[in-house]
């Protein structure tokens, strides 16, 4: 089992330091002394720094597109963040989460095993409340759940999962199934309590609640994929989405593409007062020479100088320079 120190051993070990009867610098020493390297088996470390960093980055952007789901289906203020991602026991997770809680245990095909969405009970009552038109208020019963607010919390988390498949696409394509909602951590035999799994923490805000959404996948779902987390395979997978031939589809596609190209005469203001007194044969005066050149505006950005004239029976305008003025002369 993991060592964890209370708050009065913590003070007790800060009181005995500052008070002399212990010395941090022999502390020190000791430490650097130590020629063996304690390893827990029970804590095996099956995963590298490098697959550590990219499943980060790969729940970084689950992050958020949880906030931007949450945020369009709750309105109101919704964020979150990953807090942390660790390797622990399975069974160390089980006991680091609430007695009473939300958890989602999904399918991932086509990965074998199952992954758990564990959400803080105040998290999950808050989005429910909000789901029901409420303030986003939050309370804990989870103990007596009703059939109603199980079908509302399952359905809202399971569609907040289906991100997951957009958050994981340069690694592997998965489908998440909600296969089981549970309340009691207790019931939740997936994986041996041995096992290590990957935890990820994150942080999450839901108007002015806040509390832990964690999911805990299991090594024998990521152990077909391991090397793909590797940052050797993101670079490779970046370069093999370019693909043969794709600039010059792209150049021939905007090549194709229409914009509007206006000649404008001039411009004026005029009140709204004028404006609404206009009738036919009123004169408005353009503060423009009859004789000066044109600008010519290609969508809404200025880029040539022209003059009017006729092509056969049909009005045109001839381009005479190229329009050069502010930060437009880059785009030519």
């Amino acid at each position: 089992m993991a060592e964890v120190l209370s708050q009065k051993e913590i003070d007790a070990l800060l009181s005995a330091i500052s008070t002399g009867e212990m010395d941090a610098d022999e502390l020190k020493k000791e430490e650097t002394e130590k020629k063996v390297k304690v390893y827990d088996f029970k804590r095996a470390l099956r995963f590298s720094k490098d697959q550590i960093r990219s499943l980060t980055r790969i729940h970084e952007n689950f992050a958020r597109l949880l906030t931007t789901f949450f945020s369009a289906q709750l309105r109101t203020y919704v964020q979150i963040t990953v807090a942390s991602v660790d390797q622990i026991p399975y069974e160390e997770f089980i006991r680091s989460v609430p007695k009473m809680t939300i958890l989602n245990v999904f399918e991932v095909p086509p990965l074998d095993g199952r992954i758990v969405m564990e959400i803080n009970p105040h998290i999950a009552y808050a989005m429910m409340d909000r789901v029901l038109g409420g303030r986003g208020a939050s309370v804990n019963k989870v103990d007596s759940l009703t059939e109603i607010e199980t079908k509302i919390m399952s359905n809202l988390f399971e569609r907040g999962a289906e991100n997951l498949q957009e958050a994981w696409a340069n690694i592997v394509d998965i489908d998440p199934i909600l296969s089981e909602f549970e309340v009691n951590p207790q019931f939740l035999q997936m994986v041996s309590p041995n096992e290590t799994v990957i935890v990820i923490s994150l942080n999450t805000q839901i108007g002015e609640v806040t509390g832990m959404i964690n999911i805990c996948i299991p090594h024998v779902v990521l152990e077909p994929i391991i090397p793909n987390l590797s940052v050797h395979y993101w670079m490779q997978s970046i370069k093999k989405e370019r693909q043969p031939g794709e600039i010059e589809i792209l150049e021939k596609r905007i090549k194709g593409a229409e914009l509007p190209v206006v000649a404008e005469i001039g411009t004026t203001e005029i009140s709204i007062r004028d404006f609404l007194l206009l009738d036919l044969g009123d004169i408005i005066d353009l503060n423009a020479h009859l004789e000066s050149p044109y600008l010519i505006k290609v969508g809404d950005t200025p880029k040539f100088i022209g003059q009017p004239g006729l092509v056969g029976k049909k009005m045109a305008i001839q381009i005479l320079d190229t329009f050069r003025g502010g930060d437009d002369e880059d785009d030519k």
